[in-house]
């Protein structure tokens, strides 16, 4: 290469050193400049922010206050118990009130489940005869809550307040326990339901076992002790084939897990009346019916089904026969639990500790008339004036048993127990309210009209 161009070559790659210089220098004050802005900007900003928090800053008192009445009100919202001292007396007194007896030695029961079916009739006719009666329920959405809050209107119409709780909530249950000295427990809160089971296993386990032992917990260490009659159930017979059922069959061998919560409660009431006095007393109850019902029950939605044109499922056992039920009226379970309460006698532990043997008793109630499923569906077409799409199947393997029939003859020698309404007369005054409370105008026969009462 000539000396020249050797020379035009050094000179070219110096000046681009050059200019590279510059241009690092150039770059380094503009990203020293960018950073001054931007440190000025946030600067700018964060004291804007401290201008706008102190405008508007609450003393932290205020929000440890805030927070308090928040837990406070929930407290409220899940035991009914209110947070302020006027508020909590103005509770107190209707719990009082609602507890005390209005005729000379009546009973103050604490009815659980009470905006329940069973527990809505038995706490009205304890209070009509005089009875106090306090209702403590959940109203859980096991089926239409509304109904539930239907029937605790009723209930307040006869001055009858229901404590909304739960049996799991044991400081609930020990204020009430406090405020008043219950004679009695009228214990029919329970998961209820054979299918249902096997779509929440859990809620069974919950209610009918760990809430009831959380109330025999509250009720052992109650001065006075209340006698106790809770609802246990026929299911407890299980796979039993012996007829018809009877207080002295087995009952060991049951079909679904509802049915096992029920045993299970029938042992644990030994035992605390073993241990601790408590004065017990189950009822197993066969297939209740009536107004106010459950919408889960087979009358009940064959009643809506048939209404509605829809077909409805009717089980036969696995041999194509018959699957037969013995359905009981409201108004016998009502008097039978009336029966059971008066006859209780008093539990004999004091702080937890027993005193001496106490009452330990189970009773059937049902009607003593099985009656199968089909003339079941027969008498309600009747009433209804229409035709059911009956759909008929085998019976699926969800815990159902084919067949119940009462023999209580136990419940009879004990308290007089006798029911006596069939069912086309029972059915006859659920249609009758089924109608009327959902505004249905269907061609249904009027109160007098003749139902065939022929098995």
């Amino acid at each position: 290469m000539p000396p020249t161009a050797t020379a035009d070559t050094s000179k070219t790659v110096k000046l681009e050193r050059y200019n590279s210089y510059l241009r690092k220098i150039h770059s380094t004050k503009v990203l020293k400049a960018s950073s001054k802005v931007l440190f000025r900007a946030t600067l700018l900003v964060a004291l804007v922010l401290l201008l706008l928090f102190a405008i508007n800053y609450h003393p932290l008192s205020d929000s440890r206050a805030a927070a308090s009445h928040h837990l406070h009100r929930r407290s409220f919202l899940s035991t009914g118990i209110f947070s302020s001292s006027s508020s909590s007396s103005t509770w107190e007194k209707r719990v009082r009130q609602s507890s005390t007896a209005k005729r000379p030695h009546g009973l103050s029961v604490l009815v659980t489940g009470a905006a329940g079916f069973v527990g809505s009739h038995c706490s009205i006719a304890l209070r009509k005869r005089g009875d106090g009666v306090l209702g403590l329920d959940n109203f859980n959405d096991y089926y239409d809550p509304s109904l539930k809050r239907a029937r605790q209107e009723l209930l307040e119409k006869q001055q009858v307040f229901i404590v909304e709780g739960d049996l799991n909530d044991g400081p609930l249950l020990r204020k009430l326990f406090d405020i008043v000295p219950f004679t009695h427990v009228l214990h029919l809160a329970a998961q209820a339901g054979v299918r249902y089971a096997m779509k929440n296993p859990q809620s069974y386990i919950s209610s009918n076992i760990a809430g009831l032992v959380n109330l025999l917990e509250v009720a052992k260490a109650a001065n006075p002790q209340p006698a106790i009659v809770w609802a246990s159930s026929s299911s407890v017979y299980g796979l039993n084939t012996e007829n018809p059922f009877s207080e002295e069959h087995r009952t060991d061998q049951p079909a679904s897990l509802y049915a096992a919560t029920k045993k299970a409660g029938e042992e644990i009431a030994h035992t605390y009346n073993h241990i601790y006095g408590l004065s017990l007393t189950g009822l197993r109850f066969f297939t209740v019916y009536g107004p106010w019902g459950r919408p889960d029950m087979a009358y009940f939605f064959f009643t809506k089904d048939i209404l509605h044109g829809k077909s409805i499922d009717i089980y036969r056992t696995q041999d194509n026969q018959e699957v037969a039920r013995d359905f009981t009226y409201i108004d016998d379970i009502v008097k039978g639990c009336v029966g059971a309460l008066d006859t209780a006698e008093k539990s004999t532990g004091s702080g937890g500790k027993k005193r001496g043997p106490a009452q330990l008793r189970v009773y059937n109630l049902g009607n003593t008339s099985p009656v199968p499923v089909g003339r079941l569906v027969s008498i309600l077409e009747g009433l209804l004036g229409t035709k059911a799409r009956k759909h008929l199947i085998k019976m699926p393997r969800n815990g159902d048993v084919p067949y119940t029939h009462a023999n209580v003859s136990l419940a009879y020698k004990d308290f007089g127990y006798k029911p006596t309404t069939d069912l086309a007369a029972g059915l006859r005054k659920f249609v009758k309210w089924y109608v009327g409370y959902y505004g249905i105008q269907p061609r249904v026969k009027k109160e007098n009209s003749h139902v065939d009462d022929s098995a």
